[in-house]
């Protein structure tokens, strides 16, 4: 057994974990990154990066199959799936080879394999032991599927559904939430017939209710199918197909079954109990400045209770590295983190809904106004309907913001601004957006909970 030391150890190499170990080492610490398997993670490798390659590969299908509509002759002759894999692949490629440039260059030590936590604290891997002034555990999530429902054949995962060599005729999505809408929006731009089974009443259900119903109506008009409010049963399969039964007895019947119910944090058997770590469902427990009940060990990412995402372990691996060295970083609520669906409509959100702003402030005691992108010249270019929502307190700031519509998912950091900042309307009302620009819309929706609507009534 070789014993290691460095300031830090970071246990998994995903978003939290590799932006943990680069701005540690960019404040000067030793560092030492455990990954079993790529640095990365899911969103680099099975997640964010690919799906999005998948997800503008069915743009340009749908842009190709509508091009007589704005006058340019193109035919359509349908989806090569060995091409769009290597498209997919060397995106992933090149983002890969970056980040180990990256890694490299700020010197951690990358070491391959399984790691457990252990007292000290220290993370082993196989004979070795690498003691750290500090450990972060960062081991992200997994695809959760649902008691009595295997996983295999027919039934596929969204890391199985990646590596699908074919386009399914039809396929039954098992979730309305952002993984179970986006494959739905690829596959059907890909021509599959596409049929979502979400139990609770609307799709993305955790985003503001007219967020969902405009997605709803844009799906039904894109010819996706979708039952809502009734739960799933079972499901059996054969070599030619699975059929999904609900608790109402209803069945439907597809080539695939894609499980999209969400992702479980991945910290069984990695000795985070026995460590004296606390445990809740599987998830790590930790303050609002990241530490775990264990002195100098540290959590990041989906094993956190939060929202999920790519960038919020990004936010907190920064937040954990400067906190080990002093620099006191600011605390980000989760709600202040933007959610993306890339959808086609994209969905986009920032802050509190309309509902929860209702349930702290009143409703009495807030202003929403939703502005409709046909009053948006860029918008009626790209040929995108959708809307802008912005949730203020009465006479107080901008409590949230929330998009629907093609592209809208680049807008929302400037509503991330606005929202974190506790801007009021009337502040922000007198900046200028350029015309023509779907951010304009934006811009529009704050003039008019400012109580000054220039292109809207």
């Amino acid at each position: 057994m070789t014993d290691h030391s460095f300031d830090l150890v970071v246990l998994g190499g995903g978003s939290g974990g590799y932006a943990a170990a680069l701005r540690a080492a960019e404040l000067g610490k030793t560092v030492a990154l455990v990954e079993k398997d790529k640095v990365g993670g899911t969103c680099l490798h099975r997640g964010c990066i690919p799906t999005k390659a998948l997800l503008h590969a069915a743009e340009v299908a749908d842009t190709t199959r509508d091009a007589a509509a704005i006058g340019i002759r193109a035919t359509f002759d349908g989806i090569d799936p060995s091409g769009v894999r290597a498209y997919r692949e060397g995106i992933v490629a090149k983002k890969y080879k970056g980040l180990e440039g990256l890694v490299k260059a700020r010197g951690i030590t990358v070491v391959t394999g399984e790691g457990r936590l252990e007292a000290g604290p220290a993370v082993r891997v196989g004979d070795d032991l690498y003691r750290g002034a500090d450990v972060v555990l960062a081991t992200g999530s997994f695809s959760r599927t649902l008691p009595g429902l295997e996983i295999g054949g027919r039934i596929l995962t969204s890391e199985h559904a990646l590596e699908l060599d074919e386009i399914p005729g039809s396929v039954v999505i098992l979730g309305g939430g952002v993984i179970g809408v986006e494959f739905a929006s690829v596959w059907r731009s890909f021509g599959s017939e596409v049929t979502i089974v979400e139990a609770l009443d609307h799709l993305v259900p955790n985003e503001d209710l007219a967020l969902s119903k405009g997605l709803e109506r844009a799906f039904r008009r894109r010819g996706i199918q979708y039952s809502l409010g009734v739960r799933f049963q079972s499901a059996t399969q054969t070599a030619d197909a699975v059929t999904a039964t609900l608790e109402d007895g209803k069945t439907f019947t597809a080539d695939y079954l894609l499980v999209a119910v969400g992702r479980g944090p991945a910290t069984a058997g990695l000795g985070y109990e026995e460590a004296g770590v606390t445990i809740d469902r599987g998830f790590v427990i930790a303050d609002e400045r990241l530490r775990t009940g264990v002195d100098h060990v540290w959590a990041v990412g989906d094993i956190v209770p939060g929202p999920q995402l790519a960038h919020r372990g990004f936010q907190q691996g920064i937040f954990v590295a400067e906190e080990i060295a002093g620099l006191s970083p600011v605390v980000i609520p989760d709600a202040h983190i933007p959610k993306v669906t890339y959808s086609h409509p994209e969905v986009a959100s920032v802050g509190l809904t309309e509902a929860q702003a209702a349930d702290a402030h009143g409703a009495d005691g807030i202003v929403a106004y939703e502005y409709n992108l046909a009053g948006n010249g860029k918008s009626e270019i790209l040929g995108t309907s959708g809307i802008v929502k912005v949730v203020r307190a009465k006479e107080g700031p901008v409590l949230g913001v929330h998009l629907i519509g093609d592209r809208v998912g680049e807008l929302i950091t400037e509503g991330q601004l606005v929202v974190g900042w506790e801007a009021h309307p009337e502040d922000i009302a007198p900046f200028i957006h350029a015309h023509p620009t779907q951010s304009e819309a934006l811009g529009e929706a704050f003039l008019a909970v400012a109580g000054k609507p220039l292109h809207a009534l």
